[in-house]
């Protein structure tokens, strides 16, 4: 094999990971080749990459003439090495010349570039009559990031269709384009003013074109799991409330500076928005609903573990925080030797079409929900709107059961009497429906974790007694995770999570209960760090060895000797001593009337003394 010219290039594929390596005009030797294919005339061959390109799967190279080199060079605005690119003798080969540690760009310099713009356009939306909470400036910071994301990801599939000989024909027509209504440049690359809309115009466009333009894509699109399809749902369930063009001007300037090009680069973003997930479930009013700390989400699918191949949903999937962490969970189970994520192009596929699933009832949690799936990689999310709940457990088959269930499901809502009649046991409480659902929709020998409040371990009522006789006969309750006040902000509840698996009744339940020496809130959260003696004692839990899994916050209990009528699980800690029990206020008013009654006299005493 002859020696050949190198390029390090940033390209996209829906099924490798983004590559983030300079371009490097070098030369490599037949050992650093490790395959190669033919296309179109042009020998491509696969190399090494640097031991520093993190993440890399592949990096693709073949023979570049000098213009060609400088032309992708442009295309992908990358800084290679601060020298001119100049021809090599022919036959001359030597190791590729790839620089040894990482290039210039630092994640941090990314996280806070976007972390900037994103306060810089809530202070736009602040000042616009159409915005007024947290949930307007990310529904509207949503769909303006959605279309900048989308034309990057127009960009990295033509360029590599280029470079594999192949045509790629954009989804999104010529006049809607980003690069044609929202920022037409100049030769020089610069925003051209006298081609950009602004003001009236700007929204009028917005409102009477491109939004009616982009909800066709849903009834045009071939099947609902392509992203022309998610597209549409998108933009039928969204509206700009942006009122005035101007501020909208400022916004597009603001999202068009971010780049998504680089794995880095969309790693930090994805980050950052889910940062203001959490802010907009901080705001106030329904705190939990679209956010669970991702710390407890993380811990929750290593405990859980899925496999590439399961089907994994979540019936109230909110932002998709429990699918997202189970993407990036099972992406990096297949790295390599030093850890990068190392996926062949079945498992790449299996993981975006056929893996996640969801279900969500309200309209903006379900579209963000979506957004935050393909923000991280996911192009077509299989993610239904629809009332979970309104689905009759009988009509559920055997096609339509999953292998894992990750879930929080909302806390203290309350379901209409015709919604309870799809449920043996009939409760108004939705988190009880809830549970009832996911028992029966997982396979049998299928994994869940699922987080609820703390009192359905000892609720007296019917329902509740009913509901954990079902669990207990029907799965194997094998961990119960017991969490303390504030770990949901804005929520004020106690919460476990159930970790169980259908097929077998539970005989022994090992319960863990988090004992931290803080109290948790907005800024005082809950971390991966708090939750690693759970994990690594769940894990001897789980490994049936007698007592190794067993501390001062940890203990087992067997079913046979609990109530056998109430099912009571209380996760009452063994090994904590008991509180002094609060004393009534009656009893606390004797108390210091006694002792007012005492110093009186004392004082009596005092003053016959002194005389």
């Amino acid at each position: 094999m002859p020696s050949i010219q190198v390029i390090y290039c940033q390209w996209f594929s829906a099924y490798f990971q983004t590559l983030k390596c300079p371009i490097a005009d070098g030369r490599c030797s037949d050992s650093d080749i490790t395959d190669a294919t033919q296309t179109q005339g042009f020998s491509f061959y696969i190399c090494r990459p640097p031991r520093w390109a993190e993440g890399v799967s592949q990096v693709v190279a073949r023979p570049l003439g000098l213009r060609e080199l400088r032309r992708l060079r442009r295309r992908f605005a990358i800084q290679g090495r601060k020298r001119p690119l100049s021809r090599r003798p022919k036959g001359r080969a030597t190791t590729c010349e790839t620089p040894s540690t990482p290039p210039s760009f630092k994640s941090e310099k990314n996280a806070s570039m976007f972390e900037q713009t994103f306060k810089n356009i809530d202070d736009i939306l602040h000042k616009d009559a159409g915005c007024g909470t947290e949930l307007d400036y990310v529904e509207q910071t949503s769909w303006v990031l959605f279309l900048k994301y989308l034309d990057d990801l127009e960009k990295d599939k033509a360029t590599e269709a280029e470079l594999t000989g192949k045509t790629y024909t954009n989804i999104i027509a010529p006049e809607y384009q980003w690069s044609t209504w929202a920022m037409p440049k100049g030769a020089d690359g610069k925003l051209d003013h006298h081609k950009a809309l602004t003001g009236d115009d700007l929204s009028d466009f917005v409102n009477i074109h491109l939004f009616p333009y982009l909800k066709k894509f849903k009834t045009a699109a071939e099947s609902a799991d392509t992203i022309e399809y998610k597209i549409g749902e998108i933009f039928s369930e969204l509206k700009n409330r942006v009122q005035s063009g101007y501020n909208l001007r400022e916004v597009i300037n603001r999202i068009d500076e971010l780049r998504f090009r680089t794995h880095a680069e969309k790693h930090e973003m994805s980050h950052l928005y889910e940062d203001k997930i959490k802010n907009m479930g901080n705001a106030g009013r329904n705190g939990g609903e679209y956010y669970t700390p991702r710390p407890l989400i993380k811990t929750i699918v290593k405990v859980v573990a899925p496999e590439i191949g399961n089907t994994i949903y979540d019936g109230a999937v909110g932002s998709a925080g429990f699918l997202v962490e189970a993407f990036e969970y099972l992406k990096q189970s297949k790295g390599d030797h030093e850890g990068r994520p190392s996926l062949s192009t079945k498992d790449a596929e299996i993981l975006q079409k056929r893996t996640f699933y969801g279900k969500e009832k309200k309209s903006l949690a379900y579209i963000i929900g979506i957004m935050n799936m393909i923000l991280h990689g996911v192009e077509a999310p299989n993610i239904i709107h629809t009332n979970t709940l309104a689905e009759n457990l009988s009509d559920i088959q055997e096609k339509d059961r999953y292998d894992v269930i990750l879930a929080n499901p909302p806390f203290g809502g309350k379901e209409r009497a015709e919604v309870q009649q799809n449920f043996p046991i009939k409760t108004g409480e939705t988190a009880s429906l809830f549970l009832q659902h996911f028992i029966k929709i997982l396979k049998a020998g299928g994994k869940a974790g699922v987080v609820i409040k703390n009192t359905f371990l000892s609720n007296t009522d019917n329902a509740s007694v009913s509901l954990r006789k079902l669990l207990l006969e029907n799965c194997n309750l094998h961990t119960v995770l017991d969490l303390p006040g504030g770990t949901f902000t804005g929520a004020g509840v106690k919460t476990v999570v159930l970790f169980f698996e259908k097929g077998s009744a539970t005989r022994k339940v090992w319960f863990y209960q988090l004992n931290l020496d803080r109290n948790l809130g907005k800024t005082n959260s809950l971390n991966e760090k708090d939750l690693a003696d759970f994990v690594e004692l769940q894990k001897l839990a789980l490994s049936g060895a007698e007592g190794t899994a067993d501390s001062v916050n940890s203990w087992s209990i067997n079913v046979k000797d609990i109530d056998q009528n109430t099912f009571d699980l209380s996760a009452k800690n063994p090994h904590k001593k008991e509180e002094s029990a609060l004393r009534e206020p009656r009893e606390i008013l004797a108390a210091m009337k006694a002792l007012d009654e005492e110093s009186a006299e004392i004082m009596q005493n005092l003053q016959l003394i002194i005389g």
